[in-house]
């Protein structure tokens, strides 16, 4: 799950006086969007109806924020492995459809879940189509060509793309020195990445990395439409956009990929599938929905920095892919950008 300033979260989560009271302050909705880590991350924290203020994590929440940056980094993973036997697109219905099944199953007791859930269907098929089916899509397109832990680096700009969306579609978010920095280096840090393939000079095409962040730029779109659910339980936004999405997926993959033309993929690839869609998507939501409830929107943001480390990893010890020295700089150039946008490489003044 994505994407809108973590000071803002901040100021709305220090206002908020109660569940179901209005927030003071002019906070405006959106904790996570400058730091989403996932498809779904900001839109989940956008909704949620108050949490305790942001405070310090114990061991076991350290714990259970680098077991989710393990999960998600995981995903890209799991896509490279399946993506090889798997047209994207009925891949990304796989991963969809599954994760939806599983928190119906999850959430659907929860009272009021399906009448709201119904009365935002517009809201959430469009959220569903820009938060899931086109990033899921283009990054599965783009792992086709390029490694997990490129494409994991290159999702890491979402963060950048909501700020930059933000900047010119809304009124309530406009940019600070903070985040004029954090945008600066992490779009250099990209422009690192996709400059030798601009310029022949790479393995990969170009259009591969560009796919990747065509889904952060629709991450970062999502980010700001996602203010709308504020007040909407997250479980139910995060279980109406996995259903949207499916049914916005199922025609597509139907008539592009004829999926039942297609040989059955191998045991590994199967077992990759099925990982992606309860471990990586899933289970990873409820993962996140326990740490926003225990730590706050802001230290859960955190996950942002451990996904492509954990990416990355993965592929060297398992995929036999490797780091190159530009894309070290790349993913350094990023997460610095990652960190001024949350503020953390700020001096506080006394």
């Amino acid at each position: 799950m994505n994407s809108v300033s973590i000071n803002a979260g901040r100021r709305q989560m220090v206002a908020m006086r109660g569940p179901g009271r209005r927030i003071s302050g002019g906070a405006r909705p959106g904790g996570v969007a400058n730091s989403a880590a996932t498809p779904i991350l900001e839109t989940m924290s956008m909704s949620l109806p108050a949490f305790a203020p942001p405070r310090s994590m114990d061991l076991a929440t350290w714990g259970l924020l680098m077991l989710l940056g393990l999960i998600w980094g995981a995903s890209f993973f799991f896509g490279r492995i399946a993506v090889q036997h798997v047209p994207p697109m009925t891949l990304v219905l796989f991963r969809v459809s599954l994760a939806a099944l599983a928190l119906h199953l999850a959430f659907g007791r929860m009272p009021g879940f399906y009448p709201t859930l119904t009365r935002h269907w517009r809201e959430l098929l469009i959220l569903g189509l820009i938060n899931n089916a086109i990033p899921f899509t283009l990054i599965f397109l783009g792992q086709t060509e390029i490694g997990s832990g490129l494409a994991s680096i290159l999702n890491a700009t979402t963060p950048l793309w909501a700020v930059l969306v933000a900047q010119v579609f809304t009124t309530d978010e406009k940019i600070t020195p903070a985040k004029l920095i954090g945008c600066a280096l992490g779009l250099f840090g990209m422009v690192l990445l996709i400059g030798p393939a601009a310029l022949g000079l790479a393995d990969s095409p170009l259009w591969a990395k560009l796919a990747v962040v065509g889904a952060a730029i629709s991450y970062g779109f999502a980010a700001s439409f996602g203010k709308r659910f504020k007040g909407v339980s997250p479980r139910i936004t995060a279980t109406g956009q996995l259903t949207a999405s499916s049914l916005i997926m199922l025609p597509l993959a139907l008539i592009v990929d004829q999926p039942w033309t297609l040989p059955l993929p191998p045991v590994d690839v199967i077992a990759a599938m099925l990982a992606l869609a309860f471990v990586s998507t899933a289970f990873a939501y409820v993962l996140y929905f326990r740490i926003l409830s225990v730590a706050g929107a802001t230290s859960a943001s955190l996950v942002t920095l451990l996904v492509p480390p954990s990416a990355i990893l993965l592929g060297i010890l398992f995929l036999g892919e490797s780091l190159s020295l530009t894309e070290a700089l790349g993913l350094g150039l990023i997460a610095l950008g990652l960190l001024s946008l949350d503020n953390r490489l700020a001096i506080k003044r006394r």
